[in-house]
């Protein structure tokens, strides 16, 4: 057996273990801030649109970055920026400790987070772009799944202690924590060992990618965009996944508005009751990423279980009548979301040359987290104007619309 096989292969690499520790820790810390800025601007105005705010501030600078980002790390070691960012993320964090107060100046509370945000941009594709040379390419697909079950863990454990603190500490000790943890976070990536990373330059002539950067062929490999050429070039199924993408994310990945929102304005529960949908929900995702993580092979027609059970478990939340069915119902959510992104991102990964993953996985950046901010503002009118389930049911809409876009786009060509 492979040092890539079965779903826990890829901790057989120490810097792949290293890694995903980060990640845990880094995803577990920003639910403790995440939850304490919603409640105290769900406190101080009672407005889904207010909370928006937040949301656009914390991930409009991904969409504004991500091309920047990716371009930076197709030049720069992503070990560097990860070190770089998780350092200028501690400081940050720790100073939106003197703006979170009972009434808090929203423009500064909402500029803060831009900052943050701004520094996450390069964070994040750095940490997608760095799984390649963790474990090379022969792990990458189950690597690149199983790094999605690190949102999951952390959402395991985040919400319901971040609840707890909040409840008897209050904003300020949540949010010392997430900077506290961001200096973890520091600490087990510089036990990442630059001498055992796969070099992504070298190892893209060995494997080539579908992705329309064709494997030199020849006098005409450069004009086709191969190696030589540097040119990142798009093909039909990649378009696809860069499409689904972006529309998932912008309409059913906003889970920590409409989660939050359903749970406290249209079922009346408490940052007890948020914290628990938010743990019930990952506790499914760990089991979805697993699942996603022992498939052998990933490709973008994967996308279509993906995207069908996405949309029926969000259907199925949507039509929760009760708080207690729609914590019963959390897990099932849970497992479709972790699913869908262990699928999603091994399938980016997979999508294209070693040397273009950098470019790639910023454009993926830009759909899932870009999006967000657009997904936010609109959502946030959505429950505003009606209820927390009539948003999950437009979400359950957009999945299932893209199942279709899927199997009509990847679909087998007659001869």
């Amino acid at each position: 057996m492979g040092s890539g096989a079965g779903p826990a292969g890829p901790f057989r690499y120490p810097n792949f273990s290293w890694y995903f520790t980060g990640q845990v820790l880094s995803n577990t810390g920003v639910w403790f801030q995440n939850l304490a800025l919603q409640l105290v601007v769900l406190g101080a105005t009672g407005s889904a649109q207010a909370l928006s705010g937040i949301t656009i501030a914390q991930f409009l600078p991904i969409f504004l970055l991500g091309i920047p980002a990716g371009r930076l790390l197709d030049r720069v070691a992503p070990r560097t920026v990860l070190l770089v960012t998780s350092l200028a993320s501690a400081v940050v964090t720790a100073s939106l400790v003197f703006v979170v107060t009972r009434d808090p100046d929203l423009w500064l509370l909402y500029g803060m987070v831009g900052v943050l945000g701004s520094v996450q941009a390069f964070e994040r594709v750095a940490a997608q772009t760095i799984i390649f040379e963790l474990v090379g390419p022969d792990g990458l697909s189950k690597a690149a799944s199983i790094s999605t079950i690190s949102l999951a863990a952390a959402r395991s454990v985040g919400p319901a202690l971040a609840g707890l603190t909040f409840q008897g500490l209050g904003p300020s000790a949540c949010i010392l924590i997430n900077a506290a943890a961001y200096l973890l976070v520091f600490a087990s990536r510089l036990r990442i060992r630059p001498d055992a990373l796969h070099r992504r330059s070298s190892q893209a002539q060995q494997r080539p990618r579908e992705e329309g950067v064709k494997a030199p062929a020849g006098p005409g490999a450069k004009a086709l965009g191969g190696p030589a050429s540097g040119t990142f070039r798009r093909s039909r199924d990649v378009n696809t996944l860069l499409v689904v993408n972006v529309v998932i994310s912008l309409l059913a990945m906003n889970f920590g508005l409409v989660l939050t929102s359903t749970v406290n304005l249209s079922y009346g529960g408490d940052a007890g009751a948020v914290g628990a949908v938010h743990t019930l929900n990952a506790v499914g995702a760990v089991l979805g990423g697993i699942l996603a993580a022992r498939r052998p092979r990933v490709s973008v027609r994967s996308m279509i279980a993906a995207t069908g059970v996405f949309g029926a478990a969000l259907a199925l939340n949507a039509a929760a009548p009760t708080l207690l069915l729609f914590l019963a119902a959390a897990p099932a959510l849970g497992i479709a979301v972790g699913y869908y992104q262990g699928i999603v991102n091994a399938a980016a990964q997979e999508s294209v040359r070693p040397q273009f993953i950098g470019r790639m996985m910023s454009l993926m950046t830009m759909g899932s987290y870009g999006m967000v901010p657009f997904g936010a503002l609109l959502m946030g009118w959505v429950i505003d104007a009606s209820s927390g389930r009539v948003a999950l049911a437009v979400s359950a809409v957009s999945a299932l619309a893209c199942l279709l876009v899927v199997l009509i786009r990847t679909r087998p060509v007659s001869r």
